[in-house]
């Protein structure tokens, strides 16, 4: 019987860390605290035969002041973000954001970078392999039909980082290393909003930090939609900020394969900030909730985050 060789590598830098993705870049993966590798691996949806830990590689790490930035390294832990006082004082709503994720033991594991790249999911999708077999194989593991929609143009498999959002509205730019270069973009910017392929990355990058403005004053709301509080991946993250000058920034992730993003005014209608939000998010019936009952939902965070807010 044929078995299929396996490999688990641990650079100590970011150069051997690129160096082996370049050796075995037709089937490797990276992982960090590999709290949503591990898992998918288990259940099959995640089948590379090469695994690069980047848990050793100091220039990940620390939480420090860069001119006007914060910059956070990409392996910091989720549950530890609680503990910095410059996070504290400038951002409590990536706190929020953090501690919202998963269990108390899986925060203790998972890091910020995991969080930001976390794969898709789908409710059709994150099955065991006898599972995805027996109701037949969709179009983000090798099939041909969305079996949520029926469709064969599209995947709907949804964002659930809770990070992603928090950071979106305080305007978080990420940096990666890629072919010895180092690029820094809006985090925005890296999901395609395509559920089969999610993040413009090349598979090659190793995120490398993400960086926050520093500004003078942020006032913030948080919202996450889930069955069970200790556990469940996101339904619906609700994040939202205003700034001294009463610029209104929110991000949903959980209705839409990428972030549903709204820019404008603390002093816009609400009900066309309302209207955007939901247009925006093209959820389906790959949820535990409806996508009706998750839309409505936009509707109530939406009117708490207001009250908060103003």
């Amino acid at each position: 019987m044929n078995t299929i060789e396996k490999k688990y590598l641990l650079p100590e830098t970011i150069y051997e860390a690129s160096r082996f993705a370049m050796e075995n870049q037709e089937d490797f993966t990276f992982i960090s605290g590999g709290t949503d590798v591990w898992v998918n691996a288990f259940q099959g949806t995640q089948k590379k035969s090469c695994i690069i830990d980047l848990s050793k590689i100091n220039e990940l790490k620390g939480i420090e002041i860069q001119g006007d930035f914060l910059r956070i390294g990409s392996a910091e832990i989720l549950e530890e973000l609680k503990n910095n006082d410059l996070i504290k004082v400038h951002f409590p709503l990536l706190i929020e954001a953090a501690l919202s994720v998963g269990s108390p033991l899986i925060r203790k594991t998972a890091t910020i970078g995991g969080n930001i790249l976390c794969e898709n999911r789908c409710l059709y999708f994150n099955q065991s392999e006898w599972w995805r077999e027996s109701v037949g194989y969709c179009l983000k593991c090798d099939g041909d039909i969305c079996i949520a929609t029926g469709g064969k143009n599209a995947c709907f498999s949804e964002l659930v980082s809770d990070t992603a959002p928090a950071l979106i509205t305080l305007n978080a730019k990420i940096e990666y290393v890629y072919n010895n270069q180092v690029v820094k973009v809006d985090l925005e910017e890296i999901y395609t909003g395509d559920g089969v392929y999610p993040r413009n990355l090349p598979k090659e990058a190793i995120l490398l930090a993400i960086y926050l403005p520093l500004t003078k004053k942020i006032n913030s709301s948080f919202f996450k939609l889930r069955e069970r509080e200790s556990m469940e991946f996101t339904s619906l993250t609700f994040a939202a900020t205003t700034d001294q000058n009463g610029n209104l920034k929110i991000a949903l992730s959980g209705v839409d394969p990428k972030p549903v993003v709204y820019s404008g005014s603390l002093n816009d209608d609400s009900e066309q900030i309302l209207k955007k939000l939901v247009k925006a998010a093209r959820s389906v019936d790959n949820d535990m909730y409806s996508r009706v009952y998750r839309k409505e939902m936009i509707k109530v965070y939406l009117e708490r985050a207001l009250k908060e807010l103003k």
